[in-house]
């Protein structure tokens, strides 16, 4: 077999946790800027909205028990 490249599974979990905290921060803050500032906004933008937040709680929980604890141990 061949020697295959190795993960920096640390800084993948860095990584993938801050993209998923990015994702719920912009959710957030989007929808709450949004109906401040430009009052109802279209169903497609606060379902945008609310869909990264859901995605962004996701992934902030799942990568560092993927990327931290299952994948090296599966190396």
């Amino acid at each position: 077999m061949g020697r295959t490249k190795t993960i920096d599974y640390p800084t993948w979990t860095k990584r993938s946790f801050l993209l998923g905290v990015g994702l719920f921060v912009f959710g957030w803050l989007g929808g709450v800027i949004a109906r401040t500032y430009f009052g109802p906004i279209p169903g497609w933008e606060l379902t945008l909205f609310v869909d990264a937040e859901a995605l962004g709680i996701l992934v902030a929980l799942l990568s560092p028990l993927v990327f931290g604890i299952v994948l090296p141990l599966t190396e």
